[in-house]
């Protein structure tokens, strides 16, 4: 397996290297709940293991908290935690700009404190129901740092780490009512069956990002007309390969949608954090690793729910029963269709998968540096692991695997693609960056980021 370069390493880390190892002895003991991740490839002593620990506790603590929601709510507590943790290490340890905050923290400080506290803090704010099992977490990971000023200053500053982003994010939207009060007509969404559900978290589309100026700002243009060929084309090939029964896909293109089919922002997360362990990165390489994926992440959701809400368009089990009235004489209308995956409750176009799947994808070349990301990536549905060693490969697969699964169109899946794509391509140019040279400038590298392929070549 290729091994990547190192990320380069901040003159202060270097210089407290020792210190911070000696003073982060890795995580040993969280809850039953939330145990330790990455425990088979962490080293004896791994500073950046409070990073990974406490991003697999906000992960239980969110799952524990929404359940089997079938929305991109995930990614927005995943955002707000990992922006506080990266706020909290690059504080101390130095190297990268802080996220919308100018208060450096002090150079004795424990990062490792600091990072358990602002993760804490900020999932106590989103989750206070789970205050008992947060807090024990908490007690765990401090009980295994040195006791004394470090950890304290580390404590000190990690609370006002989180302070900072819980005021940053008042009055963002979140709950909001935002009602979805199209007429059903032909092309626009209704609730699909089984469940006849509502459009679900319809705020998102409307939520303040963590980093994009407006949930409007990658907008993509809208879907294909109804009358037109490519609407006819991606209406064709649903019926044909998102059939629950009779279909034409292959026992592989079966497991590929069913592989993406469950908590996509689970995945990415359980993937970011193998990672980051087998490639030893660092405390700040790992917040800041974090803080990218999943603050693009956060706006990614915003970007595909503001254009299922602006463009609300219908599913494809709804368009399939009820072609007869789409006006396209090249479509064929079957009540009797069912798609493989059951439907979520809101619209088509964009497809939150493919938007969030290409923004970590790009996330993760942009601050890797290279197109190549060595990602192993885990599936709860089908119990089984997927080795992305490319951006393209992953996009790919999570744009077929949603036309495969018979809920979303080519099109709403490829336009979210590069939406999400070009949200993290300018998250990362606004945010997350060094705060001054590492090394020599160097060319460009020839395997560095490029625009994704998105899928629009398939077999």
């Amino acid at each position: 397996m290729r091994q990547e370069p190192p990320l380069p390493v901040p003159p202060r880390s270097r210089a407290r290297g020792f210190v911070r190892a000696v003073a982060a002895v890795a995580l040993v003991t969280l809850t039953a709940a939330t145990g330790p991740a990455d425990a088979s490839t962490r080293p004896a002593q791994d500073p950046a293991a409070v990073v990974r620990d406490w991003n697999a506790i906000a992960t239980d603590t969110i799952r524990t908290s929404l359940g089997p929601r079938p929305s991109g709510q995930a990614a927005i507590w995943e955002g707000f935690v990992s922006v506080a943790v990266y706020n909290a290490v690059v504080g101390i340890e130095g190297g990268y700009a802080l996220y919308k905050w100018h208060e450096r923290g002090p150079a004795e400080a424990s990062s490792a404190a600091a990072a358990a506290t602002a993760a804490h803090d900020v999932l106590l704010a989103c989750f206070p129901g789970l205050k008992a099992r947060l807090d024990t977490a908490y007690a765990d990971s401090l009980a295994a740092l040195p006791a004394g000023q470090g950890r304290d200053l580390g404590v000190n500053y990690g609370q006002r780490a989180a302070a900072r982003v819980i005021e940053l994010r008042e009055g963002d939207g979140r709950f909001a009512d935002v009602p979805f009060t199209a007429a059903p007509a032909p092309g626009v969404w209704r609730p699909t069956p089984p469940a006849f559900q509502p459009f679900i978290d319809t705020w998102l589309a409307r939520l303040r990002p963590l980093l994009l100026s407006s949930p409007q700002q990658f907008r993509p243009g809208p879907p294909p007309a109804l009358s037109s060929t490519a609407y006819a084309k991606d209406l064709q090939e649903l019926e044909a390969m998102g059939a629950k029964t009779g279909s034409g896909r292959s026992a592989r293109q079966t497991e590929t949608a069913l592989f993406f089919s469950g908590n996509l922002i689970e995945q990415a997360q359980t993937a970011v954090r193998d990672h980051a362990a087998r490639h030893r990165l660092g405390i700040a390489e790992t917040a800041r690793l974090f803080a990218a994926v999943n603050a693009s992440a956060t706006d990614a959701v915003v970007t595909a729910w503001d254009a299922k809400f602006h463009y609300g368009s219908w599913r494809p089990i709804t368009a399939i029963h009820l072609a007869d009235t789409d006006g396209n004489p090249a479509t064929t209308a079957d009540p009797a269709w069912e798609p493989l995956l059951v439907t979520p409750p809101h619209p088509d176009y964009v497809a939150g998968h493919t938007t969030v799947a290409a923004a970590v994808a790009r996330a993760l070349t942009g601050v890797l540096g290279t197109s190549h990301i060595d990602l192993r990536v885990p599936s709860d549905v089908t119990g089984t692991t997927r080795f992305y060693g490319s951006a393209d490969d992953l996009d790919r697969d999570v744009v077929d695997a949603r036309v495969w699964g018979g809920v979303h169109s080519r099109s709403a899946d490829v336009a979210g693609c590069r939406a999400g794509a070009r949200v993290a391509a300018w998250a990362l140019d606004h945010y997350f960056q060094p705060s001054r040279p590492t090394r020599p400038t160097r060319p460009a590298r020839e395997d560095g980021p490029t625009e994704p392929k998105c899928g629009e070549h398939t077999g």
